[in-house]
């Protein structure tokens, strides 16, 4: 029985996740994969985030079953083992035996044919064994340490949760990090949803916002309207922060990339100049062949120091981040971040904000924007930044929000909950999106 390809694509990512500090999203998209047929592509996406997600849970359940602690495996043995325990554990559509036989091949692919009868015997455990409920065991949970276990995540991260929500809420959110978000997509022409339907594509209206749609049935990634840029995958969240940047003539984005975010703000600003920097050149070209609109500027720049002589309307800071508030789409950051990378990142995000906070004209607004969950890449940024500098003053996104249902773009009826004080807050599981968090800064 030879490899499937699915298989092949699900460990050659996972290993690249594990020794390059890769991402798993990009990685499944990249053409490497691309010629995968939209099952065996499916299939393979559903192996890399089901390890991604459970991999603390998987581990556990592999060292119960092996005669060496995993620290000391090559780390082609232990994917393969993680990859096959997935299948065994949680998959009920995979038979037993086709799980074990491909996890053993994929030890021998590797060339690590000294594993392979310890492979075997811990598969087989495995196979034996009965599978995990973690659904029940997170309900369950009445502890931090309980909840760390059963939903596969940091201890760190679900103590700093409970103390700053609640256990509930926290709770919330790893169920909701546990779990295949829906799809949402941004359509550049309402008259492509007729197109989508005809090719099978089953859609539904946004939750958060009137122009989103949710796919419901189909894979957008393979119609040609996604590649050739006409739809695009964006999270509900994401674009109302691109909402909230508001109208201008002349607009920046600090930190365009992947770009989501700057086509939806020059789509609603036809008229503006719009200047869109990127760190990473390679980055910046990416943009250039993604971004067709033609008022957008793309240029290659460091955020914190800019090479602008303007100064623009409306400025967006969507600053790098840990990304904590999307651990459903990005779940390989459960395994890398650590307490004090929230300390780095924050001296960065200040940085930028202070090299924004410049280019802002006045009267002009600045919407700063992270889809982090932690205070200290949050408000104390926002406090930082302004503290000795009287020249801006915040906004109460709840106005904008209000301002925002009344013309019928947001439809979430309550715009209290989106709100923490006077920022936007969104929370997994409380919201149906990624956690992000804005403000609105605005020049005197």
């Amino acid at each position: 029985m030879s490899i499937s390809p699915a298989r092949i694509a699900a460990f050659e990512i996972l290993l690249r996740v594990e020794q390059q500090d890769s991402y798993a999203s990009e990685l499944l998209h990249s053409a490497r994969y691309a010629k995968l047929s939209a099952p065996d592509h499916g299939l393979a996406t559903e192996l890399v985030m089901g390890v991604l997600r459970w991999q603390s849970v998987l581990d556990a359940q592999i060292a119960d079953r092996s005669s060496q602690k995993l620290s000391r495996l090559d780390p082609e043995v232990l994917t393969a083992l993680r990859l096959a325990a997935y299948q065994l554990l949680f998959l009920d559509r995979v038979p037993q035996h086709a799980a074990v036989h491909e996890g053993v091949e994929l030890v021998k692919r590797a060339r690590k044919r000294s594993a392979v009868s310890f492979a075997n015997a811990v598969l087989r455990k495995l196979g034996g064994s009965g599978k995990p409920d973690p659904r029940s065991a997170i309900a369950q949970a009445r502890r931090p340490a309980e909840l760390s276990e059963a939903a596969a995540h940091p201890l760190w991260l679900v103590q700093r949760w409970v103390g700053q929500f609640g256990f509930d809420v926290a709770r919330q959110i790893c169920s909701y990090d546990q779990q295949i978000p829906e799809t949402t997509i941004r359509l550049s022409n309402t008259s492509l949803e007729k197109q989508l339907k005809d090719q099978k594509i089953q859609l539904a209206p946004g939750r958060l916002l009137n122009s989103v749609r949710r796919v419901l049935a189909g894979d957008v990634t393979h119609t040609h309207l996604f590649r050739d840029g006409q739809i695009t995958v964006q999270d509900e969240a994401s674009q109302l922060v691109a909402l909230l940047v508001g109208e201008g003539t002349s607009i920046l984005d600090c930190c365009a990339a992947p770009g989501g975010k700057t086509s939806v703000i020059a789509e609603r600003n036809p008229n503006a100049i719009v200047v869109a920097a990127e760190l990473h050149p390679h980055r910046a070209r990416l943009l250039q062949k993604r971004i067709t609109t033609k008022n957008v500027r793309i240029i290659a720049a460091d955020a914190c120091r800019l090479p602008l002589t303007v100064t623009f309307d409306c400025v967006l800071a969507d600053v790098p981040c840990s990304g904590t508030g999307t651990l459903a789409r990005n779940p390989e950051i459960k395994s890398r971040l650590q307490p004090q990378d929230l300390i780095d990142l924050q001296a960065r995000q200040v940085a930028i904000l202070q090299s924004a906070t410049q280019q802002v004209a006045s009267g002009g607004r600045l919407v700063y924007f992270t889809c982090s969950l932690e205070p200290e890449e949050n408000v104390r940024v926002v406090e930082q930044v302004l503290s000795p500098d009287d020249s801006f003053r915040v906004l109460d996104c709840r106005l904008e929000l209000e301002r925002l249902r009344s013309q019928g773009e947001l439809v979430w009826q309550d715009i209290g909950s989106l709100t923490s004080g006077p920022y936007l807050r969104t929370i997994p599981g409380v919201h149906p999106c990624d956690g992000f968090f804005g403000a609105i800064l605005e020049k005197r």
